[in-house]
């Protein structure tokens, strides 16, 4: 399986950081323009539940929704699901995404490093990796920053 992978440093704490991506409210406010909605349609976030993305505008030309199921949650820390549909699907199987959330020593109250890692097998040869993913997923994690501080 191939793998991609990146990460950010935010001005946030990493419980704040948590907080916010595993808030499907507060989520769906940080950039519209990225994500316009996340919500459940089974489960709770724990293991084996079914999220929805709904993409904002500004990824449509690439992805307009990604039904993700929950596949492992360390609370405050990480949470990995697998796309079980949506345009992600139709160009790699399997798609597994972890998001992670890690304190900085010594700033633990004040900073973290949010990282994004794909694993994912293309179904065919020439699909390219999964970078504007990549890129999405970190640009909107910067964007924790700006949220919290408008709040």
């Amino acid at each position: 399986m191939k793998s991609l992978q990146g990460e950010v440093h935010l001005n946030i704490p990493a419980s704040k950081a948590w907080e916010m991506f595993t808030n499907n409210e507060t989520l769906g406010k940080i950039s519209p323009e990225m994500l316009s909605g996340a919500e459940y349609l089974e489960g709770d976030g724990s293991p084996g539940s079914l999220r929805i993305f709904k993409l904002g505008p500004a990824l449509h030309h690439f992805v307009k929704e990604s039904v993700q199921k929950v596949e492992k949650v360390e609370t405050g820390r990480s949470f990995g699901y697998e796309v079980v549909s949506g345009e992600l699907k139709e160009v790699y199987d399997p798609y597994h995404v972890t998001f992670s959330f890690a304190p900085v020593p010594g700033k633990e109250g004040e900073q973290c490093v949010a990282g994004w890692k794909a694993e994912f097998e293309p179904i065919t040869p020439t699909s390219p990796p999964p970078e504007k993913a990549k890129d999405a997923a970190l640009g909107f994690l910067k964007l924790f920053e700006t949220c919290e501080a408008a709040n």
